[in-house]
């Protein structure tokens, strides 16, 4: 597995669980790139879903994935605050075609205030089922949806009130 190379950009692939694509974010800038780590900066960058079709995000967002955690966090840049979207994924890994992980359908929203909503949990279990998720599996996600929870409570990691600004403003500097 490589490492990203900081102010380079790089693509990110969302598989599911069955090895098929799910999605893919064309250009991401990376602000931080380690072996555990990798912090990334977009706005406005295309995104293709499984079916061909295509949309752009529509703010600024900062990007956060980690080698041993089983979630990653999009912090979205918007007028009325930081609004974040955290996926329950496996790691990630990176093999310098693209930042890669498996999205394992459940979903935090947390709002600018840092109230929040797990999302999705009716298509985890149906995904669960058809795919055949293993127990160890679906008890490893559990424990991180519970981690994850629990750094939203204690403004951990991203969620600390400087971070996303932090790294906005560097990724700032390669707008330039």
């Amino acid at each position: 597995m490589g490492v990203p190379i900081e102010g380079e950009t790089l693509q990110i692939h969302s598989y599911k669980h069955n090895g098929h694509l799910h999605r893919v974010w064309e250009e991401t800038r990376v602000l931080k790139g380690t072996q555990s780590i990798v912090i990334g900066g977009n706005d406005r960058t295309m995104v293709t879903e499984s079916d061909g079709r295509t949309w752009i995000t529509r703010e600024p967002a900062i990007c956060y994935f980690h080698s041993q955690h089983w979630f990653n966090i999009i912090g979205m840049i918007r007028e009325d605050g930081i609004y974040y979207y955290c996926n329950i994924s496996s790691p990630f890994i990176f093999d310098h075609e693209a930042l890669k992980y498996i999205d394992y359908d459940l979903d935090i929203k947390v709002f600018p205030d840092m109230t929040f909503t797990l999302l999705d949990e009716d298509e985890y279990e149906r995904h669960r089922r058809e795919m055949n998720y293993p127990d160890v599996i679906d008890q490893i996600l559990k424990r991180n949806v519970i981690k994850l929870i629990g750094w939203i409570r204690q403004r951990k990691g991203p969620f600390s009130p400087d971070f996303i600004d932090i790294w906005y403003e560097r990724y700032l500097t390669y707008r330039c």
